[in-house]
């Protein structure tokens, strides 16, 4: 019965796939040699069930393509892509998978869920922001992150880069 309530709670939603098309971003920002750099991630893809009536209910899946982190330059981009950083031939997807959402204030609302990144598993809380436009759904939030925690970074870079890093996101979604 339980089961039958979930999917029918699931089915009432509104189904909203993400995409890096639309004005959707997701960046990491982080200082190197103590100057903010904000770089974007161009290859991302998501899935949100999402009903405002019942935002418990709702449900959060998303990826990013580690090499498709983006620095406007090739060398730092291939960099990035080493055993050292994202190792992105072992690891080629970033992952959160949300295990449970808690309203907020309205038109918000705190996803908790796992973040897997280069093989490391961590639970992270992720406030988000809700609006609509133009009769869209839109979803916007930030988060830090050890870049350290997950493995990330070149002994070299020590002093260097920050190991805080905060990943920000602008998504929006229409009714699939």
């Amino acid at each position: 019965a339980a089961a039958s309530l979930a999917l029918a709670t699931l089915a009432q939603a509104a189904q909203i796939s993400i995409g890096p098309a639309g004005g959707n971003t997701v960046t990491a920002t982080f200082k190197q040699e103590g100057v903010e750099v904000e770089t974007p991630f161009t290859k991302f893809t998501g899935r949100i069930a999402y009903d405002p009536a019942k935002v418990e209910a709702s449900t959060a899946l998303f990826e990013v393509e580690t090499a498709s982190f983006d620095f406007g330059d090739p060398g730092y981009n291939e960099e990035v892509r080493k055993k050292s950083w994202f190792d992105s031939a072992t690891h080629p997807k970033a992952k959160f998978q949300s295990t449970g959402i808690k309203a907020g204030a309205a038109g918000s609302f705190t996803a908790t869920g796992q973040l897997t990144l280069k093989g490391r598993v961590q639970s992270i809380a992720v406030p988000v922001k809700v609006t609509t436009a133009g009769g869209r759904t839109v979803f916007d939030g930030s988060f830090a992150i050890s870049r350290k925690a997950f493995g990330i970074g070149d002994p070299v870079w020590e002093g260097v880069v920050d190991d805080k890093v905060t990943i920000k996101f602008h998504l929006t979604g229409g009714k699939q």
